[in-house]
């Protein structure tokens, strides 16, 4: 059904476009900045004087990046964090949530969807978690940006709903057939719940990658710090050890300024890669997570 513009609806839908283009490049115009600075020369970053396009164009700032090892160390230790932190993640969460969103349970679910809640509004605290990884011996170590976080208590709940939301009949004829709840869960739940997962590896994926103070929390040596603690020390710390030009050559063409700017458009580009292949799901996955309690 076609429907009949008015010139009511008319201004309206031309008040939709300029409102959402207008946040749009709101939130697009920064990175547009900050790309540029990266391309720009030594004198225009510092004196402020780029704005959406480079001035004195030069990929000198990335050239100095990649030759700089603690960079490509840190940027390797986020990788191998996000991928196995991620996969942990979905693991422990999908195993969690099949067993709590049986409506015939185990023994005490009850008790564990409570526990959930207290855990999902309480936390041990700072010092009480911090002890708890330095007693495990796992300081300085990636497992201490990993297992500390394994489990989501929100992204539990979601699969847990979206677990409910499926035919019953579905498990109820696999069980007739003999089927065990692991192939119940791996056969049946997962390949269905596609949309949850991918909305979930996003999640965890974002946060390993964006996380930076457990970093600098847990790791005592520089060469074990992943990059978004890395770059914490460079641009909030100014800490740029190992950074400073050696040449009068590479000094003119290169700043401070557009080196942090470049580390930066580097450390975004892995979830900009990623995010497109899951921003189907991403919606449509929450939505469908909370259609049951």
């Amino acid at each position: 059904m076609v429907r009949d513009r008015t010139p009511g609806s008319m201004v309206f839908d031309t008040f939709n476009v300029i409102l959402l283009t207008s946040l749009a490049l709101i939130c697009l115009l920064p990175l547009v900045h900050l790309v540029a600075i990266s391309f720009s020369g030594r004198w225009p970053s510092e004196a402020y004087q780029v704005g959406l396009l480079p001035i004195d164009f030069t990929t000198a700032n990335y050239e100095r990046i990649f030759r700089f090892g603690q960079f490509q160390r840190s940027f390797m230790i986020s990788v191998v964090r996000t991928v196995l932190g991620t996969a942990v993640n979905i693991v422990l969460t999908a195993l969690m949530a099949y067993p709590l969103s049986l409506e015939e349970g185990f023994k005490g679910q009850r008790l564990a969807k409570w526990l959930l809640i207290f855990g999902l509004i309480f936390s041990g605290g700072l010092i009480p978690n911090y002890l708890a990884v330095r007693n495990f011996g796992l300081l300085d170590t990636i497992w201490a940006l990993i297992i500390p976080s394994a489990v989501s208590i929100w992204n539990v709940i979601i699969l847990m709903n979206f677990f409910r939301g499926l035919p019953r009949e579905l498990a109820e004829v696999a069980s007739i057939d003999g089927a065990s709840h692991w192939s119940i869960l791996f056969n049946i739940y997962l390949p269905l719940s596609l949309p949850a997962l991918a909305t979930l590896t996003l999640f965890a994926a974002v946060g390993h990658w964006n996380a930076w103070f457990d970093g600098m929390l847990y790791i005592r040596t520089i060469a074990n710090v992943p990059l978004q603690t890395y770059l914490k020390t460079l641009i909030v710390d100014n800490n740029f050890q190992g950074l400073r030009v050696a040449t009068a050559g590479v000094f003119e063409q290169i700043s401070q300024r557009s080196l942090r700017a470049a580390q930066v458009v580097i450390s975004i580009v892995p979830i900009l890669m990623l995010y497109p292949f899951l921003q189907r799901y991403f919606i449509h996955g929450l939505t469908l997570g909370s259609l049951k309690e």
